[in-house]
């Protein structure tokens, strides 16, 4: 069981004990250190939330909905709805911030609490310490009974949010709905069940759907990794499906799978993505650091230039901002479209990907083709207190002193075969190391070759 404050919101299990996991207690001092720092900045008084398909989604959003209500602030809910939905609706109804009830790809056991400023983007690491300092302080002041706030249900958030993405200029919606394409789609038993059909009926598609059903009951792990994907897989090379859709409980991640059930990669979602935005709109791209570099092939072939970003949406996004991109996000298959909005969205990244398969006439399988092969691997080192990481990156900088370094985000390597990045976690006492070569074996083999330099620095 745990509970995890970071600056970039509060996630953690339900039940249990205060300050040790994801309780009422704990959830009602996160959002009034939230609601705290609203009052004091000059915005709307006035916050949007929304929440996945989660089994403790409607307590978690009633605790932090009210606790809201009684600090003066008034609320519009949305609902059942998605991340990318949320972060659109806050701008579009000139609120002053957002919180989405979700913990992403983790197990039904967990739920967060994820803060959106003004526009709709995730609060920066200066706004996350001062409401981590607020939270810490547990100072709150509450309204008196004719002051509370306004709770307002909004019903129409994910139709907004999809026919802003059908208006999108480069959109042809005309060229996709005659591909008729069939589509079968795992809803992971969250809100993709309510987002992604109504899309795919603008978009002239057929589908059928697996874990349809928005319980929270997660019919298998809900990261979309091949391991967890198998039924999708299936289904797809059995009924011949144009390709398959999988998407995380709250829709900001986004992997396919090929036409006869091959898995095409969540690393590719954002190359395939980038290869048709810059088709039509020239400009750079980023991702993090630990994505793959086939976006950079991609984006130098379309005459523009790729940037590497610290990992974390709102490091990608500032980084965007600062080099003008035209398209970015994360190789974990969020796809982040400025023309949209600043966050990782998988409703406009699926529109995009039909479009491109549309537009050349080509099957899923045939597209994967065209792309560079490239294999991440991930591996770890178990942190002690006798490590000293400044000096192990330090003496592997002078060994590399012959290849790119980047040191935004804790050492990458880029060398002629491949990179590798070492990363300390966030939340385990361990140093991430990601590698990517040409093939599977040669990535280890990277891995191998620094975990081996750090072991024998130690």
């Amino acid at each position: 069981m745990a509970l995890i404050k970071t600056i970039s919101g509060f996630r953690g299990t339900i039940g249990g004990v205060p300050t040790s996991n994801l309780t009422p207690l704990d959830i009602v001092s996160c959002t009034a250190a939230f609601g705290q720092w609203i009052l004091s900045c000059d915005v709307p008084k006035k916050v949007i939330i929304g929440r996945d398909g989660r089994i403790s989604g409607d307590l978690v959003s009633a605790l932090s909905c009210n606790t809201l209500l009684a600090l003066g602030i008034d609320v519009v809910d949305v609902g059942l709805s998605t991340t990318p939905t949320v972060e659109v609706m806050v701008p579009k109804l000139s609120a002053g911030a957002g919180i989405i009830f979700t913990a992403s790809h983790n197990p039904k056991e967990w739920n967060a609490l994820k803060f959106l400023n003004h526009k709709g983007e995730f609060i920066s690491a200066e706004i996350g310490k001062t409401i981590l300092e607020l939270e810490a302080k547990n100072e709150f002041v509450f309204s008196e009974v004719d002051n509370m706030g306004s709770y307002q249900k909004y019903e129409n958030a994910i139709d907004e949010h999809i026919a802003d993405i059908l208006k999108l200029e480069y959109l042809d919606v005309n060229k996709i709905q005659e591909s008729k394409f069939h589509v079968v789609v795992d809803c992971i038993n969250s809100t993709g069940a309510i987002s992604i059909p109504p899309l795919l009926d603008k978009l002239g598609c057929t589908y059928e759907l697996l874990n349809g059903e928005i319980n929270g009951q997660f019919a298998h792990n809900p990261e979309p990794l091949p391991a967890h994907l198998i039924e999708l897989c299936d289904k797809v090379g059995r009924t011949h499906a144009h390709l398959g859709i999988v998407v995380d409980p709250d829709v900001d991640r986004l992997a396919f799978v090929a036409d006869h059930g091959v898995f095409f990669g969540e690393e590719n979602t954002l190359v395939a993505v980038a290869d048709f935005v810059l088709s039509k709109k020239k400009g750079n791209t980023v991702s993090n650091l630990s994505s793959t570099r086939a976006l950079s092939d991609i984006t130098k072939k379309h005459g523009g230039e790729y940037f590497a970003s610290a990992v974390g949406e709102v490091n990608v996004v500032n980084k965007m901002k600062e080099s003008d991109a035209v398209i970015g996000g994360e190789g974990n298959g969020g796809v982040i479209l400025p023309d949209l909005h600043y966050g990782r969205d998988a409703l406009v990244g699926i529109a995009l990907f039909l479009n491109l398969l549309a537009e050349r006439n080509i099957s899923c399988s045939e597209l994967l083709k065209e792309y560079p092969k490239y294999e991440i691997r991930k591996h770890k080192i178990q942190l002690n207190d006798q490590m000293d990481l400044d000096m192990i990156f330090a003496k592997l900088k002078e060994k590399y002193a012959g290849e790119q370094i980047n040191t935004v985000d804790g050492l990458k390597i880029d060398m002629k075969n491949g990179w590798v990045h070492l990363r300390k976690s966030n939340t385990e006492p361990i140093l991430r190391v990601y590698s990517e070569s040409s093939s599977a074996e040669e990535a280890d083999q990277l891995a191998e070759m620094i975990i081996n330099d750090v072991k024998s620095l130690c």
